[in-house]
């Protein structure tokens, strides 16, 4: 494959990460990769960072080396956050300049002690970044793709250099995981936002995630609400996400109607997953909880678009300030989509009419074409017949004069 002749439908990306800097050298192979993709592409970073620990053994009680190079979840909140927030976004801005807006990918993290064993889709080709040799067993179905190997940017595009290594400074004392972790949302036609919530949420979280989804029925004045999801599509498409990211922890999907969920009753719930649109959110349910004597929450906020946030350069923050990571641009460009669909599809209809009307008025003028001939023809034949029998009178008549 010669990059810029070749689209495939459905495509993975491997890399692995030295530290937890935001990935600059993955842009131009994000880039590449999604703009030979169609409809799926697949994201698989490495890094001993996010090694698992593996407290259930009980032959063990002590951590392996791989085991103690993993970082606290919680406590490395706020690098992986801009880890996925950059990957994501190199990924949209190409497949939304090529208008593939729903265009699928997903990102996964991976420890180089755990097994990659996904439950693939069917690929097309395997994206590499140039000199990384992945410290993982790969499954042999990806060792049949074609490979493609991409050169790396710089560290840094901006400075020349890398950001911060990523290691969270402990402040609180907070465990490396929760149980339980809880966020709630629309997750109308699941785009990347929804994906860095979720993965954040599965991220942070070691036995079940638990996430509200709003009710169709709440849903009425948002815009160009015809093209909503149904619950029941919203619910599988996360499901099926959050199992793909992570298929360890138990999920609960619950139709939401309100702004609590199972944060307003259910005492088996320690973490809290908000957006800056669902702060407010996160506050009530805080209240709602204290006056119900219900153990407080610990909160964590995903904020993709802050001006501080080190992932992302003046462009994408401005990208993403535009909107262009939201459920309504996506319906808007449904709805825009269509529209142009039916003036093509009316135009191309018009087009086939005025063709036929075109070559109706051709038959039409060769018909012309043929009586006339005929005509001429027949008009020639008696000038010749005439002529002939002029020629015969005029020879009798000469005749009876002699």
């Amino acid at each position: 494959m010669q990059p810029g002749r070749e689209i495939v439908d459905s495509a993975i990306l491997l890399a692995t990460l030295p530290n937890l800097s935001t990935p600059f050298f993955l842009a131009p192979v994000i880039a590449t990769a999604a703009s030979h993709t169609k409809h799926r592409l697949i994201i698989v970073l490495f890094s001993r960072h996010f090694n698992v620990h593996y407290p259930g053994r009980k032959d063990k009680d002590y951590l392996t080396f791989s085991e103690n190079q993993a970082l606290s979840r919680t406590e490395s909140w706020d690098p992986v956050q801009r880890i996925l927030t950059f990957t994501y976004v190199q990924a949209a801005k190409i497949a939304q300049q090529m208008n593939k807006v729903l265009m699928d990918v997903d990102v996964l993290l991976r420890g180089l002690n755990q097994d990659f064993a996904p439950a693939l889709p069917s690929l097309d080709i395997c994206f590499r970044v140039s000199g990384d040799s992945i410290a993982v067993p790969l499954p042999p179905a990806i060792g049949l793709l074609r490979q493609l190997y991409i050169p790396p940017g710089d560290a840094d595009p901006l400075s020349g250099a890398q950001t911060a290594v990523g290691t969270p400074s402990v402040t609180a004392h907070i465990p490396p995981l929760y149980p339980v972790t809880a966020l709630g949302g629309t997750f109308d036609h699941l785009h990347s936002g929804h994906k860095i919530l979720l993965s954040m949420a599965a991220y942070i979280t070691s036995r079940k995630l638990i996430v509200g989804i709003t009710e169709d029925a709440l849903l009425q004045n948002k815009s160009n609400k015809h093209v909503l999801e149904p619950l029941s599509v919203r619910t599988e498409r996360v499901r099926a996400f959050l199992h793909f990211f992570k298929p360890e922890i138990a999920l609960d999907l619950v139709p939401i109607h309100d702004v609590y969920g199972p944060t307003g009753w259910d005492p088996d719930i320690q973490a809290l997953v908000v957006s800056k649109e669902t702060m407010s959110g996160g506050e009530a349910i805080a209240a709602h909880r204290k006056a119900h004597s219900l153990p407080a929450l610990r909160t964590f906020l995903i904020d993709v678009i802050s001006a501080t946030n080190a992932s992302l350069d003046h462009e994408d923050a401005e990208w993403l300030k535009m909107h262009k990571l939201s459920s309504t641009f996506i319906r808007q460009w449904i709805v825009d989509s269509a529209l142009q669909k039916e003036s093509a599809d009316a135009q191309t209809e018009k087009d086939k009419v005025v063709d036929a009307e075109n070559a109706r008025g051709k038959v039409l003028e060769d018909a012309r074409g043929i009586v006339d001939a005929e005509n001429a023809k027949e008009q020639e034949k008696s000038r010749a017949e005439s002529a002939q029998e002029s020629t015969e009178e005029a020879k009798n008549l000469l005749a009876a004069q002699n």
